[in-house]
């Protein structure tokens, strides 16, 4: 089905909107995954809070020309899918890259992650790393772990000087 010149144009003005609004991004081929798999997929990220859209390569030029993001002009050969991923790119990575385990066939060709490209070994390290709420929780923990040995250490203090102060009384009474 030949798409019209307006419905392009409308196509543009709505990616280069969604490159715009998402600082994050990822761009996939998704040769040889048939429809069920592709289905799973935008059912996984969509879950995530990640939106995926296959787009034509002359469009998603033009988008990201007018998005002024630049950079990824060569890697728009071949079936393109982009990967909004938001505020949150590791989120979208470690999704991207479960369904790579399971189905070798989607393949990264880079990213944008906070205006950096990045490329799919970046991509694959950034899938590893743990999730936000994970990083604040262990960055509590550390900085729970000094404060409790401080309080211990205190205690033990206030318990020795409390013996002190007890012994002292009991000599003092026996005199």
């Amino acid at each position: 089905m030949k798409m019209t010149r307006a419905r392009k144009s409308e196509t543009v003005e709505k990616l280069s909107a969604r490159l715009e609004q998402s600082a994050n991004l990822y761009l996939t081929d998704f040769t040889g995954l048939s429809v069920k798999p592709m289905t799973e997929l935008r059912r996984q990220l969509h879950e995530a809070g990640v939106e995926y859209t296959v787009v034509k390569n002359t469009l998603a030029a033009r988008a990201f020309e007018s998005a002024s993001v630049s950079g990824f002009e060569d890697l728009l050969v071949g079936p393109t899918a982009v990967v909004f991923a938001g505020d949150e790119p590791i989120v979208a990575a470690k999704v991207l890259a479960q369904f790579q385990k399971e189905h070798e066939a989607l393949t990264f060709k880079a990213g944008l992650v906070d205006g950096r490209r990045i490329d799919p070994a970046e991509i694959t390290r950034l899938a590893m790393l743990p999730s936000r709420e994970e990083l604040l929780s262990q960055l509590a923990g550390a900085m729970q772990a000094p404060l409790q040995g401080f309080a211990g250490a205190l205690s033990g203090l206030l318990y020795q000087f409390v013996g002190a102060v007890e012994a002292l009384r009991a000599q003092r009474a026996g005199a």
